[in-house]
């Protein structure tokens, strides 16, 4: 298949990248390297430094002629959105629409598009939270996910393209960045190995923190592979049904880093506290059931092994 990654130099869809080229395919990458970055670029994947909001966008699908979008490009931060939803909404709805109205227009066969099973549904009332969960979404980020779901099933209503929905739980991993919520391994990880304290925020009846569901890139990866054959017309939770408090991961962090630097600061194994930020959700767990019954998909590693994978990798760069 010939493949356009959107968002290809960043975090996790350069990792998506370095799968569809290993695994046969054709891939062209589209990044304004706002947040992505040229080292994380697969030499063998065509890369156009472009922005989705591009008019260039529409001239680039024309050429290329693509089978398949998987569209990971996106502003991340719940709390940059809560701070600018103009911006949000201009990157995560009208880029979008830039993207399927070129899709549309040049036989584009499906869309895997990257949706947030962390932030879609609010606070739910189904804990973990399955697809049947009506999304409540509570930031505007969460709103421009939302709404961009409900565009792919007119497009496909209307011209028939073809799409799965991917909603990832909170991702890390290898090429993680420290920028907002969705950063918050990166961002532990980070301040710890340059003895640095961190703060987890927290709601006032909760010290530990909010729950997330915690996936390493990797398993989110595999998820991808599947979609290009599988789910079609469908939204799928990816993550792994285990609930983490915030300060639950800093101790997994901590401990972790201890094993490969034990002279490290034990002034620094007591977080500062934090009060919750705009738009920050008290519980997010993701119930996979149907990801696992219908795209055959399921995470393989636990918490403690992904950070430690991650682990690794930050101490090569």
């Amino acid at each position: 298949m010939k493949i356009l990654v959107t968002g290809g130099a960043g975090f996790i869809g350069s990792n998506v990248v370095d799968a569809y080229v290993a695994a046969g395919h054709e891939v062209v990458v589209i990044d304004n390297l706002f947040s992505g970055k040229l080292v994380n670029l697969n030499p063998k994947a065509k890369f156009y430094l472009m922005d989705i909001r591009s008019a260039e966008v529409k001239k680039m699908f024309a050429i290329e002629k693509f089978d398949v979008v998987n569209h990971h490009a996106a502003q991340m931060s719940v709390p940059a959105s809560v701070v600018d939803p103009a911006f949000d909404a201009d990157v995560n709805v009208k880029g979008f629409l830039n993207l399927l109205e070129a899709a549309k227009d040049n036989q584009v066969k499906k869309v895997v598009f990257i949706s947030s099973g962390g932030a879609i549904y609010g606070e739910a009332k189904e804990y973990p939270t399955s697809e049947a969960s009506h999304p409540v979404p509570l930031s505007p980020y969460a709103i421009t996910k939302a709404v961009s779901e409900q565009y792919l099933a007119f497009y496909h209503h209307q011209y028939q393209l073809d799409y799965t929905v991917l909603r990832y739980a909170n991702v890390y991993g290898p090429r993680q960045i420290p920028h907002g919520e969705a950063g918050v391994v990166a961002i532990f990880m980070d301040r710890l190995l340059n003895n640095q304290s961190c703060t987890v925020y927290h709601f006032a009846d909760e010290p530990r923190g909010m729950t997330r569901d915690y996936c390493f890139v990797g398993d989110v990866v595999q998820a991808n592979l599947l979609a290009l054959e599988k789910g079609s017309g469908e939204a799928f939770n990816i993550g792994t049904t285990v609930a983490t408090h915030t300060l639950d991961l800093f101790e997994a962090i901590y401990a972790a880093i201890k094993e490969v630097k034990p002279a490290l600061d034990n002034s620094l194994r007591s977080p500062v506290k934090g009060e919750a930020r705009a738009g920050d959700l008290t519980q997010s767990c993701l119930n996979v059931d149907k990801a696992k019954h219908i795209l055959g998909f399921s995470a393989q590693h636990d918490l403690m092994a992904g950070l430690r994978k991650t682990l690794q990798w930050r101490q090569t760069i």
